[in-house]
């Protein structure tokens, strides 16, 4: 039945390319309406270059000056968005109250799972900021070419080289240094290449070292990093037709995670792509091909206090492997732009836990996970009376399975007849989701008027639904509670309304928008049972065994997350102005009387920016309120709100050179962010279960050198 099922699938999807294809020879092309919708429902953060003068594209604002060893934290200056801190190399995006998976993070437009259950390698660890030239984040719902995502897709792109005018090879640079105080750390990376008209080649290098972060009262043990990549680019074109390959290696060696019960011992990454584009008479036609193999290993032993017994050493290896396959077509029919595609992802995960001090302690806790998803898309874009509108539709076909966990004869009994109970269950699913994105826009002079009806899906997480064995593994969450998923959980459904607009006058800018999100089968933890207070359940029984008398499993609840968000500025005159962000949003439970897990608190920031043609100087205060906004059901703590004081300052040297320093948290405040987890390091200045604090006062700088 499942080989009919992929045969249909392959002849359906076979006949939509070969019909794509036929009308893509009889069309015209015009891309005019696709660039006009993406300056519209996107924001760019350019990271290299000085920050422009009176900014017209107000979409674009280049924060160079704030270089943390986390990229993520670059996004978190947006409207809507918000820093999961995990660690200071594991970082989330939180966008208008959703993470993690919710929010579909690529990196050169390249979708991959991460190599650890918890997330100690999020996307985002891909990007250092050596190497990052931009981030597009889309606002509110991503289209549906993005592939599924519940909200605001994420793409870092790294540095590249551009084609030479002529057949004569020129040479092309693009380098950073970066120093902190705050930790003691540098960056030094970039590219550096060749290049004609038709053809180049190039590599990039990154090397990043940091100790423990320091903060009013001390350090933050465990908060140091280490990370490598180096990586080669080559590209070939024609007048119709672009190849390019990409190979890139990313090591990161000891590197600390705090909030998490294991460091980081090493995570070697291999990513590979290929990516081809070409003009076929009227029609744009792209195929992109991606790999990528993580390999993970963390202990509890190495950076940390060892724990007292040699029964509680332990070490966990993981490994994800993910290959995906994307094909679209570009075309007109009569005035309307369309898109078809056809995408495609699989991934194997397999994670084991050990004692390197008894080898007979193992468990395969998830055991060769395989996750698949096979997506067909399409979008059409076109314009009635004044009213732009883009029309998107996407439906995609899940699998997943897992093999049985395997354990030693070390491993105790009563863990053991969870991993035989799990083995003895059906481990097959497969279900089928539709997304629909409808975006409206209206354009009258300085005012752009804005609206986003959508219903976007997300399937659960392979953690979500196959962790068998109650561990602190929970993608991410750093709560010091322990999970178990569920085999019958349910994807997630989100039906969206958005309303915005965009104005831009002779000195004022502002760019608000309104959300609503309800959310059916949204998964969080909860209870595991009926009676948390009672130990009456083998799962209950062997996390109490590991220190956590109330487990929690992954299950599908109702959800709505509303807010309001925008970033807004004023001239007062060439050389002043003002700009800022105001974020504000709820997550609320439907089916009970509760807040959602861990939601961003209210944030508004204000910078006084003096710019002149060669430098600029920027003072920035960002107030974060207390979030008292907190979910019962998981015992999330209440936090205050707090306030911080920055300067940033740029100066270009020359056309090539650029400088920049900055001073961070310049009253040395000791705050903790709501967002980020708590610590469960021993030997450290913070003390244990409590919210690691932000980074005290710091003093960076960077040097950003290019040939381009």
């Amino acid at each position: 039945m499942k080989a009919y099922r992929l045969a249909s699938c392959a002849q359906w999807k076979g006949t939509v390319i070969f019909i794509a294809m036929v009308m893509a020879h009889c069309i015209p092309l015009n891309l005019a309406q696709a660039e006009t919708s993406a300056s519209i429902f996107e924001e760019v953060i350019v990271v290299t270059g000085l920050r422009e003068k009176n900014p017209d594209n107000l979409i674009q604002p280049a924060t160079e000056s704030l270089i943390a060893p986390d990229s993520a934290a670059l996004v978190e200056r947006l409207p809507g968005a918000a820093l999961i801190n995990n660690g200071t190399l594991s970082g989330q995006v939180q966008y208008r109250g959703l993470f993690g998976s919710r929010v579909s993070t690529k990196i050169n437009n390249q979708s991959f799972h991460s190599g650890g259950p918890n997330l100690m390698d999020p996307p985002m660890s891909y990007a250092p900021p050596t190497l990052i030239e931009s981030i597009t984040v889309n606002r509110g719902t991503s289209p549906v070419a993005f592939g599924p995502s519940l909200s605001g897709g994420v793409n870092a792109d790294l540095k590249d080289i551009n084609y030479a005018t002529t057949s004569n090879y020129e040479s092309q640079y693009d380098l950073t240094a970066i120093g902190r105080s705050a930790d003691e750390s540098y960056a030094a990376g970039g590219i550096v290449g060749i290049a004609n008209e038709s053809f180049k080649l190039s590599g990039l290098f990154s090397i990043e070292d940091g100790s423990d972060q320091r903060f009013s009262e001390g350090e933050i043990a465990n908060t140091f990093h280490h990370r490598r990549v180096y990586g080669l680019t080559g590209g070939y074109k024609t007048d119709l037709s672009e190849l390019t390959l990409s190979a890139r290696r990313h090591e990161t060696d000891p590197t600390g995670n705090a909030p998490f019960a294991m460091d980081i011992s090493l995570i070697d990454s291999n990513f590979f792509t290929a990516n081809y584009v070409r003009t076929i008479g009227d029609v744009f036609l792209k195929l992109d091909f991606g790999y990528t193999d993580v390999y993970h290993e963390m202990n509890n032993y190495a950076f940390r206090g060892a724990p007292a017994s040699m029964m509680r050493y332990r070490e966990t290896q993981a490994s994800a492997k993910t290959n995906s396959l994307a094909f679209s077509l570009l075309f007109d029919v009569a005035a309307a732009s369309v898109e078809i595609g056809v995408d495609h992802s699989g991934a194997d995960m397999d994670v084991t836990i050990s004692n390197p001090r008894n080898t007979s302690f193992f468990i395969n806790s998830l055991p060769n996970i395989n996750v698949g998803r096979t997506g067909l898309y399409a979008n059409v874009q076109n314009m009635v009376t004044s009213w732009h509108y883009s029309l998107g539709a996407r439906f995609d076909s899940h699998d997943s399975s897992s093999a049985d966990a395997a354990f030693g004869s070390a491993f105790p009994g009563m863990a053991q007849n969870l991993a035989n109970a799990y083995n003895a269950t059906n481990r097959n699913w497969d279900d089928k989701t539709v997304d629909l994105v409808a975006r409206f826009w209206k354009k009258q002079e300085s005012l752009t008027w804005r609206f986003t009806l959508a219903r976007k899906n997300r399937a659960p997480g392979f953690l979500e639904r196959y962790a068998w064995l109650p561990t602190p593994a929970s993608a991410g969450l750093a709560d010091g509670n322990t999970y178990v998923g569920e085999r019958g959980i349910k994807p997630e459904t989100l039906n969206v309304l958005e309303a915005g607009l965009d104005y831009e006058g002779n000195r004022v800018w502002l760019r608000p928008t309104f959300y609503f999100q309800q959310i059916n089968d949204y998964i969080q933890g909860v209870p595991f049972d009926d009676t948390p207070s009672v130990i009456d359940h083998p799962v209950e029984m062997v996390s109490s065994a590991n220190g956590d008398t109330t487990p929690l499993k992954f299950a599908n609840v109702d959800a709505r997350i509303y807010g309001f968000d925008t970033d807004y500025g004023y001239r007062f005159n060439e050389d002043w102005r003002v700009e800022g962000v105001v974020s504000i949003v709820r997550g609320e439970r439907r089916d009970i009387d509760d807040n959602l897990y861990r939601v961003s608190p209210d944030k508004v920031s204000m910078s006084l920016v003096y710019d002149q043609a060669a430098w600029s100087a920027t003072a920035e205060t960002v107030l974060i309120s207390r979030q008292h906004h907190v979910s019962d059901t998981n015992s999330e703590a209440e936090t205050g709100g707090h306030g911080l004081l920055n300067f940033y300052g740029t100066l270009r040297v020359s056309p090539r050179v650029t400088l920049s320093a900055g001073l961070e948290n310049v009253l040395d405040k000791n705050y903790a962010n709501h967002l980020t987890g708590y610590n469960r390091v021993s030997n450290s200045d913070v003390a244990l279960g409590t919210r690691i604090p932000g980074v005290g006062r710091n003093l960076h700088f960077r040097i950003h050198v290019t040939g381009i």
